[in-house]
Protein backbone atom coordinates (compact mmCIF):
# COMPACT_ATOMS: atom_id res chain seq x y z
CA UNK A 1 0.00 0.00 0.00
CA UNK A 2 1.35 3.43 -1.27
CA UNK A 3 1.79 6.15 1.13
CA UNK A 4 2.16 9.55 0.52
CA UNK A 5 2.55 13.08 2.59
CA UNK A 6 0.70 16.47 1.12
CA UNK A 7 -0.89 19.32 2.37
CA UNK A 8 -4.35 19.87 1.62
CA UNK A 9 -4.89 22.89 -0.80
CA UNK A 10 -9.20 22.50 -1.37
CA UNK A 11 -11.89 21.68 0.92
CA UNK A 12 -14.25 22.43 -1.58
CA UNK A 13 -16.21 19.13 -2.08
CA UNK A 14 -18.30 17.22 0.60
CA UNK A 15 -16.35 14.37 1.89
CA UNK A 16 -13.16 15.03 -0.25
CA UNK A 17 -10.21 16.90 -0.23
CA UNK A 18 -7.16 17.88 -2.78
CA UNK A 19 -4.30 16.83 -1.43
CA UNK A 20 -0.51 18.07 -3.17
CA UNK A 21 2.27 15.91 -3.00
CA UNK A 22 5.59 17.96 -4.06
CA UNK A 23 8.71 15.64 -5.27
CA UNK A 24 12.08 16.71 -6.33
CA UNK A 25 13.53 15.34 -9.72
CA UNK A 26 16.57 15.21 -11.08
CA UNK A 27 16.77 16.75 -15.38
CA UNK A 28 18.42 14.13 -17.09
CA UNK A 29 20.62 16.35 -19.17
CA UNK A 30 21.29 19.73 -16.73
CA UNK A 31 21.70 16.96 -13.44
CA UNK A 32 19.95 20.17 -11.95
CA UNK A 33 17.30 19.23 -9.17
CA UNK A 34 13.76 20.51 -9.38
CA UNK A 35 9.74 20.19 -8.24
CA UNK A 36 6.97 18.65 -9.31
CA UNK A 37 3.70 18.83 -7.81
CA UNK A 38 0.72 16.35 -8.16
CA UNK A 39 -2.58 16.78 -6.96
CA UNK A 40 -4.85 13.28 -5.59
CA UNK A 41 -8.58 13.56 -4.28
CA UNK A 42 -8.71 11.90 -1.22
CA UNK A 43 -11.56 10.26 1.09
CA UNK A 44 -11.60 12.40 4.51
CA UNK A 45 -13.87 9.26 6.02
CA UNK A 46 -15.39 11.82 8.46
CA UNK A 47 -12.18 13.34 9.55
CA UNK A 48 -12.17 17.37 10.31
CA UNK A 49 -9.83 18.37 7.95
CA UNK A 50 -8.71 22.05 6.99
CA UNK A 51 -7.00 23.68 3.70
CA UNK A 52 -2.92 23.94 4.96
CA UNK A 53 -3.11 20.57 7.12
CA UNK A 54 -0.07 18.02 6.43
CA UNK A 55 -1.49 14.78 6.06
CA UNK A 56 -0.55 11.31 5.27
CA UNK A 57 -2.92 9.88 2.44
CA UNK A 58 -2.81 5.99 1.56
CA UNK A 59 -3.68 4.28 -1.14
CA UNK A 60 -7.10 2.25 -1.33
CA UNK A 61 -9.57 1.22 -3.84
CA UNK A 62 -10.91 3.28 -6.46
CA UNK A 63 -14.11 5.01 -4.71
CA UNK A 64 -14.97 7.01 -7.85
CA UNK A 65 -13.30 8.28 -11.32
CA UNK A 66 -10.55 10.04 -9.98
CA UNK A 67 -10.54 9.09 -5.57
CA UNK A 68 -7.98 6.68 -5.20
CA UNK A 69 -6.99 7.85 -1.59
CA UNK A 70 -7.79 8.12 2.07
CA UNK A 71 -6.58 9.90 4.56
CA UNK A 72 -4.74 8.24 7.05
CA UNK A 73 -3.74 10.60 9.25
CA UNK A 74 -3.34 14.56 9.80
CA UNK A 75 0.18 15.16 10.98
CA UNK A 76 0.11 19.25 11.47
CA UNK A 77 -2.84 21.16 11.06
CA UNK A 78 -2.88 24.51 10.26
CA UNK A 79 -3.01 27.56 12.04
CA UNK A 80 -6.45 28.54 12.16
CA UNK A 81 -8.31 32.73 12.43
CA UNK A 82 -9.43 32.96 15.82
CA UNK A 83 -13.25 34.34 16.17
CA UNK A 84 -13.39 38.02 15.23
CA UNK A 85 -13.48 40.40 17.97
CA UNK A 86 -16.17 43.55 18.00
CA UNK A 87 -14.34 46.77 16.86
CA UNK A 88 -14.80 48.27 20.27
CA UNK A 89 -12.10 45.88 22.25
CA UNK A 90 -9.66 46.70 19.32
CA UNK A 91 -7.61 49.62 20.62
CA UNK A 92 -8.08 53.05 18.09
CA UNK A 93 -5.29 53.10 15.31
CA UNK A 94 -2.55 56.21 15.93
CA UNK A 95 -1.24 58.16 12.95
CA UNK A 96 2.31 58.22 11.91
CA UNK A 97 4.47 60.71 13.53
CA UNK A 98 1.65 62.02 15.79
CA UNK A 99 2.25 61.92 19.40
CA UNK A 100 -0.03 59.89 22.17
CA UNK A 101 -1.84 62.96 23.57
CA UNK A 102 -2.86 64.26 19.67
CA UNK A 103 -4.22 60.28 19.02
CA UNK A 104 -6.69 60.37 22.02
CA UNK A 105 -7.84 63.85 20.90
CA UNK A 106 -8.56 62.08 17.70
CA UNK A 107 -9.95 59.05 18.96
CA UNK A 108 -12.59 61.31 21.17
CA UNK A 109 -13.62 63.29 18.04
CA UNK A 110 -14.75 60.21 16.64
CA UNK A 111 -16.69 59.10 19.23
CA UNK A 112 -18.29 62.57 19.93
CA UNK A 113 -19.59 62.69 16.02
CA UNK A 114 -22.74 61.41 15.67
CA UNK A 115 -23.38 58.63 13.44
CA UNK A 116 -25.34 59.13 9.82
CA UNK A 117 -29.08 58.09 10.37
CA UNK A 118 -30.87 56.80 6.63
CA UNK A 119 -34.25 58.91 6.47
Amino acid sequence: MRTKKGIVTSTKMQGTVTVTVHSFNFHPVYRKRYRQSHKFLADTAGQKINEGDVVVIAECRPLSKRKRFKVQEVLERAAQVSEIQEEADFAPRRKLGASPAEADVDAKKKKAAPSPVAQ
